[in-house]
C-alpha cells in the first residue's frame, strides 16, 4: 500500500497538473490530495467520458493530464478514448481502479467488467499495467507510462486493485463559482430534509397497484430498500445516471402506470442528456424526483456542481410540462400529490446517511423478476 501522495508528487514533477475524474472510493484518496494541492487541478467530471475530453484538452496544450474512472465507468469513455484520442494522438494518463476483481467479493454489477476491464483496454489499443503498490515502484511505472504516451501518441492506463493506496482526507473545499439565488430559500423557513425523510414521504404517496419507483444508484436505492422493500421498486446498483431513462421507457411502455424515479444530483449530471429525451417523449405518467445533497455521498462525499445549477430551468428548457425547485416537506408532497408529466422536481436535501444502512438481501435479478411479475410483464427472460 502507497499512500497518495507517493504518487501524486513523482507525478506533479513530471507535469501532471490536470486531473479529471469521476469518484470512485478507491479514488478518494487521490481525489482528496489534489484538491488539497494549491498547484494541482481537479475537475469533477459529470462522466468518464466528459472526464477524458478534458483530460485530452490539457494535451492538447501541451499538457500532462490525467483521468481518473471506476472501471465501471469505462463504457462511457470508450467514445473519446477510441474517436478522439486515438483519432488525434493525444496521450493522457488513465487511472481506472478495478472493482469486481476476479476472486474478491464485490457488488453484483461490478462483476463482468471486473473480469474484461483489461480486455476493454487492449481492444482501444491502450497499453495498460497495475498501479504500483509501493512507493519504490511508483517512478518506474510513471516512466514506462510516459515513454508509451510519448512514443505512440495514445493513452496509458494504470488499473488500481482494492487497498493500493491508503485513506486520505479533504482538507479544502471546492465551492462552485456561482449559485441561482432564490432556489435555496423556502417561505415556510422549514429545514432541508434527509434523503431519507423525502423518500419516506415517496413510499407513502406510491401505491404498489398503480405505481413503480425506480431509485437511482447509490445510498437512493439502499435506503430506498432499507424503509419499504416492494415488489413495485427497483433499485438500481450500476449504470449511474441511467434510472430516468429507462424510467422512460418503462412509461412509454405503460402508459397507464405511474412511473416515479427517484434521482440524484451527481446521477443526473451524468446523464444530463435525458432530460432532453424526457421532454420530448415523456408522457402523463412520467415523474422525475431529483433527490440533490450537492455531493456523490456514497463514494466519499466528494462535491458535485449542483449548487450552480438550475434543474428545473434545464427541465424547463428541456420542454418538461412542469419543473419547479424546492427544499421543503410541503414542495415535496404537492409534487407527490400533483398529476401530470413529464414533471420534475428538484428537491435540495441534507447531507448524511442512516447508521447500519443495510445493502439489499435481494439480487439484481431477483427485483427485476419480482416487478415483472408484479405488474405483469410476460417475456422470455422475466424469469431469468
Amino acid at each position: 500500500m502507497i499512500e497518495a501522495g507517493d504518487f501524486i508528487g513523482p507525478a506533479k514533477e513530471l507535469g501532471y497538473a490536470t486531473w479529471a475524474g469521476v469518484p470512485c472510493s478507491f479514488l478518494t484518496p487521490f481525489i482528496n490530495s489534489v484538491i488539497d494541492d494549491a498547484e494541482m487541478n481537479y475537475v469533477s467530471a459529470a462522466n468518464e467520458g466528459d472526464a477524458v475530453a478534458i483530460a485530452t484538452g490539457a494535451a492538447l496544450a501541451g499538457r500532462r493530464a490525467v483521468a481518473l474512472m471506476q472501471n465501471s465507468g469505462l463504457g462511457n469513455a470508450v467514445s473519446p478514448l477510441s474517436s478522439l484520442n486515438w483519432v488525434f494522438r493525444l496521450p493522457i494518463l488513465l487511472i481506472v481502479t478495478l472493482r469486481g476483481e476476479p476472486g474478491l467479493a464485490d457488488e453484483p454489477q461490478h462483476e463482468l467488467m471486473g473480469q474484461i476491464t483489461g480486455q476493454i483496454l487492449d481492444s482501444l489499443q491502450i497499453p495498460w499495467a497495475w498501479f504500483p503498490r509501493s512507493s519504490d515502484e511508483v517512478e518506474g511505472a510513471l516512466t514506462v507510462a510516459q515513454w508509451n504516451m510519448d512514443r505512440s501518441g495514445l493513452p496509458y492506463a494504470l488499473v488500481m486493485k482494492k487497498g493500493t493506496v491508503a485513506k486520505a482526507g479533504l482538507n479544502s473545499r471546492w465551492h462552485p463559482p456561482s449559485e441561482p439565488s432564490a432556489l435555496e430559500a423556502d417561505p415556510a423557513g422549514e429545514p432541508r430534509m434527509t434523503r431519507q425523510e423525502a423518500l419516506r414521504e415517496v413510499i407513502t404517496a406510491t401505491e404498489e397497484n398503480d405505481s413503480t419507483v425506480i431509485g437511482s444508484t447509490g445510498y437512493t436505492g439502499r435506503e430506498l430498500f432499507a424503509l419499504a422493500d416492494r415488489p413495485n421498486q427497483l433499485y438500481m446498483v450500476g449504470s449511474m445516471g441511467c434510472a430516468s431513462s429507462m424510467g422512460l421507457g418503462l412509461s412509454l411502455a405503460l402508459p397507464d402506470r405511474k412511473v416515479m424515479v427517484v434521482d440524484g444530483d451527481g446521477a443526473a449530471l451524468m446523464r444530463m442528456g435525458n432530460l432532453a429525451t424526457i421532454g420530448a417523449y415523456g408522457g402523463e405518467n412520467f415523474r422525475h424526483l431529483l433527490l440533490d445533497n450537492g455531493v456523490h455521498e456514497s463514494t466519499g462525499g466528494q462535491a458535485t456542481v449542483s449548487p450552480a445549477i438550475s434543474f428545473a430551468g434545464v427541465a424547463r428548457a428541456c420542454a418538461y410540462r412542469k419543473a419547479s425547485t424546492g427544499v421543503s416537506r410541503r414542495q415535496l408532497v404537492t409534487f407527490l400529490d400533483d398529476e401530470g408529466g413529464p414533471a420534475l422536481l428538484h428537491f435540495r436535501t441534507r447531507r448524511g446517511v442512516p447508521e447500519g444502512l443495510p445493502r439489499p438481501n435481494v439480487s439484481p435479478r431477483q427485483v427485476k423478476q419480482r416487478l415483472m411479475t408484479h405488474i405483469g410483464a410476460e417475456a422470455p427472460w422475466a424469469s431469468l
